[in-house]
């Protein structure tokens, strides 16, 4: 098993979701709407205040490590219709749950 956690530009929210459900099956996660930060490469802050107005949002699922490969090939596509709003995933093993 494999936790795989997702921060993304708020606008993401809806096909993220749509992705993990409809098209791989995902049907537990546990998501955040609103996350602050600052990418470490390029893009600008997501602080929620009147100078870096715009937020992030983040979700965790954990799926089967078969499905991990094909989220992440939708995530980078997805991220890929935008220069101005990212996204970045983050992949974790996932040893005992209950």
């Amino acid at each position: 098993m494999k936790a795989v956690f997702i921060v993304f530009d708020q606008g993401f929210y809806q096909q993220i979701l749509e992705s993990l459900y409809v098209n791989h099956h995902v049907r537990g996660f546990t998501s955040w709407e609103q996350v602050k930060g600052r990418g470490s490469k390029t893009g600008e802050p997501h602080y929620g205040s009147h100078a870096w107005p715009s937020l992030n949002s983040a979700i965790i699922t954990v799926v089967s490590d078969e499905k991990v490969q094909p989220i992440l090939e939708e995530l980078r596509a997805l991220d890929a219709t935008s220069d101005v709003m990212g996204i970045r995933a983050f992949v974790w093993t996932i040893e005992d749950g209950m």
